[in-house]
């Protein structure tokens, strides 16, 4: 055993109730919105988070390093799915021009053209998965602990 673990302060009835609904049910979501897209565009969630936060960016393009980073994905991860959406003509790699050693992902108009094909279904999911099952006060209350979350998990790296 590890000092950290000899002094673990174990999870509550409470406590532990809600950890495993929050496993359960982010795992269930994901997958449910996975599949709607998976089935209905061939795009996995992934995907579509990569293209949504590019068609956000100036000329629809980002450094791949600060892609990884907005998504919470490894360089690894990202590179890999941008070859894959590469091989589809949805985004190209392109050498950053500033510095020469970056590289940008940008969203190409047939990857536009999918998103926004995409995009409805993804967001009828959302909501009839998740939003609207939660009373206006809860999104708050949700949106306040998972942005503290990120905060302090961000804040390890």
């Amino acid at each position: 055993m590890t000092k950290a673990t000899e002094q673990a302060e174990w999870l509550s009835e409470t406590e532990m109730a809600a950890w495993r609904a929050y496993i359960v049910g982010s795992a269930l979501l994901e997958h449910r919105l996975n599949r709607e897209l998976q089935l209905s565009y061939g795009l996995s969630i992934a995907d579509y988070e990569i293209m949504v936060r590019l068609s956000e960016s100036p000329q629809h393009e980002l450094r791949m390093s600060e892609l990884a980073s907005e998504i919470a994905h490894s360089k690894s991860r990202i590179s890999h799915q941008i070859r894959r959406l590469e091989k589809e003509g949805l985004v190209y790699r392109r050498e950053c021009p500033e510095d020469g050693r970056g590289v940008l992902a940008v969203l190409t108009e047939k990857g536009m053209t999918k998103l926004r094909d995409a995009a409805p279904t993804h967001v009828a999911g959302v909501r009839e998965h998740m939003i609207d099952l939660l009373e206006p006060e809860e999104q708050e209350t949700l949106a306040k602990i998972f942005t503290r979350l990120t905060d302090r998990l961000r804040s390890l790296e």
